[in-house]
């Protein structure tokens, strides 16, 4: 096996399905059993999932919403998320434990860095939500943030699409896939693999970031034993 701990950070528009609204049964249940082959074969995992299938806080400005309220509507939504998918991690099998970034008692356990790592150690999913408990940040900067802290190999961030290309894949056919990239390249080319400021704690912190399509059967557990899927961007 290639990892021994990652992160896995989710979009929560993928928990939508083919709509991106609300949550299919049929998503958490093919997410549930990619990962939980994954913790079976041993790699510790903890994830980290966005909540845009629900509500999203940068949509709602202009509407009524603040962008500090719209935040923290947006982050309830990833704790919605992240139980929704330890209970069918559950159903698996393997143990999952949602630990959020605010206190969130008798819901979740407050995180703490120590107990998710000793959470994972044990063969157990930590699912981590509410992005960093503060306005202003996105979940994929939650998400660096969090691999920075549990010490992850890398940090794997599924999507819908199978790596980063020159262009968006969906609106231009003459996209070119890179296999690998560094971080200077990426930023170079204003390539949207995350926003800057998580971006930039990747890049600081040395954390490798792979893109791949979380949708395609058997994707993760190809990546963590070695096989070339998606793109790895890197130092």
């Amino acid at each position: 096996m290639k990892y021994k701990r990652v992160l896995l950070k989710l979009s929560g528009e993928s928990l939508g399905g083919p709509s991106g609204r609300g949550i299919s049964e049929e998503m958490l249940s093919a997410y549930a059993r990619e990962i939980a082959s994954a913790v079976k074969s041993g790699l510790q995992v903890s994830i980290v999932i966005g909540g845009g299938n629900i509500f999203r806080g940068l949509s709602g400005v202009g509407k009524g919403f603040d962008r500090v309220g719209g935040d923290k509507m947006g982050m309830l939504a990833t704790v919605i998320n992240s139980l929704g998918l330890s209970m069918a991690i559950k159903s698996e099998g393997v143990d999952a434990e949602v630990f959020t970034a605010t206190p969130m008692m008798p819901v979740a356990r407050y995180y703490m860095r120590d107990d998710a790592v000793s959470f994972m150690e044990k063969g157990g999913v930590a699912l981590i939500a509410g992005g960093t408990g503060n306005p202003f940040f996105t979940t994929d900067s939650g998400a660096a943030l969090r691999a920075l802290e549990i010490g992850a190999d890398a940090l794997l961030k599924g999507t819908r699409v199978d790596g980063v290309y020159t262009a968006d894949p969906e609106k231009d056919p003459t996209a070119v896939k890179y296999d690998e990239l560094t971080f200077d390249k990426a930023l170079e080319d204003h390539l949207k693999v995350m926003d800057q400021t998580a971006f930039a704690l990747c890049r600081e912190g040395n954390m490798p970031i792979i893109v791949f399509d979380m949708n395609a059967e058997g994707n993760l557990s190809k990546l963590i034993s070695g096989e070339k899927v998606g793109t790895l961007v890197h130092a």
